[in-house]
């Protein structure tokens, strides 16, 4: 599956390298970055992450013209600490775009991609994001990860280094990395358990920021997450499909 995604990613990144030899740069992103961690932390343990993501390879279109500005206000008005931001086009209906048209409420946000090249650091550096999403497995050595785990901190954004198993982990360890996000989906079946979180917050680290994602759909799992010592949950899917995404934002954060 990731193969597949690294593929659909290929034409921005030949993009990006022809911009870069033509010299055209993008410039760094002189506004505001929200802290990240800071705003995880200040509803942590078992802040909401609430994800922006039109689309899914597993479910299809999950919402029919889902408008940025509209989640960006429904999302900071009922409890979210950051919002994710899918900017995968192909699969998940992104757009880099809504990294920009998110920003109005002030929440940090985490831009959730396919990233492994380190100009697609550079273009999420010249966006408002505070946040990168780092998957520890695309990344052919903790060295590798650990180049681009230091090339975001440069200009201020927080490496959120995702994990699938114990290799995972340990690659993004030995990378430097201190904010660990457990995915609870299997790559193969796309299906989702929350025996992975339950099974790797067992190793936290007392200086590391976790955040568990996929799968969580209730308060009862968001106290659960909140209670093993996650520090942050990222819930997408239920808040597109709701029919009040608010209300149901609401619940899950624990202010409804």
């Amino acid at each position: 599956m990731l193969d597949k995604f690294r593929e659909a990613k290929q034409a921005e990144i030949d993009s990006l390298r022809k911009d870069f030899i033509e010299g055209r740069v993008p410039a760094m992103y002189q506004g505001e970055r929200p802290s990240f961690v800071d705003a995880i932390r200040a509803k942590g343990p078992g802040a909401v992450i609430a994800e922006f993501k039109p689309s899914s390879p597993s479910l299809g279109v999950i919402r029919e013209n889902a408008n940025p500005l509209d989640f960006a206000d429904i999302y900071a008005k009922n409890g979210a600490a950051a919002i994710s931001v899918l900017t995968e086009h192909v699969y998940f209906g992104g757009h880099p775009d809504s990294l920009f048209l998110m920003t109005g409420p002030g929440l940090p946000l985490l831009r959730k991609d396919f990233i492994f090249d380190p100009l697609q650091v550079a273009m999420t550096a010249s966006s408002p994001a505070s946040a990168v999403l780092l998957i520890a497995r695309m990344f052919g050595s903790a060295k590798e990860l650990k180049q681009m785990v230091d090339l975001a901190r440069m200009p201020g954004l927080a490496p959120v280094v995702e994990i699938f198993d114990q290799a995972d982990l340990d690659t993004a360890r030995e990378a430097g990395a201190d904010i660990i996000q457990v995915n609870n989906r299997d790559l193969d079946t796309l299906t989702t358990t929350l025996d992975q979180s339950r099974k790797f917050i067992r190793q936290k680290r007392d200086n590391e920021l976790w955040i568990s994602a996929s799968g969580v759909s209730t308060r009862a799992q968001v106290e659960e997450m909140a209670a093993l010592g996650f520090d942050a949950v990222l819930i997408g899917t239920s808040l597109m499909q709701a029919k009040n995404p608010g209300q149901t934002l609401a619940e899950l954060a624990g202010i409804a």
